[in-house]
């Protein structure tokens, strides 16, 4: 008998403990977890602003001339795409 009572206070002992534990801090784990939560969502979403907005957006038309010029030289692009690149930093 006293082994039973031994066995099943090992047993319901760690599991008593565990919901005792989350009872009592489980609106603590709640916050971080959101607020992780929170801090990955606005990573994210910094992340897709930087991705989605082109790098030439805030170059003046004679930067991205210039680029335009340095891929020609470098044989990046052909002669039409350089013009067409130009007509369009122009416009």
């Amino acid at each position: 008998m006293t082994k039973t009572l031994w066995v099943l206070f090992l047993v319901f002992l760690p599991f008593l403990a565990a919901l005792v534990y989350l009872l009592t801090r489980g609106k603590g784990m709640a916050e971080r977890a959101a607020a992780r939560q929170q801090q990955a969502q606005e990573q994210f979403e910094g992340y897709v602003r930087s991705v989605a907005t082109p790098a030439d957006a805030t170059a003046t038309p004679a930067d991205q001339i210039a680029r335009a010029k340095e891929l020609l030289d470098a044989g990046t692009i052909d002669q039409a795409e350089f013009d067409r690149l130009k007509a369009k930093a122009l416009a």
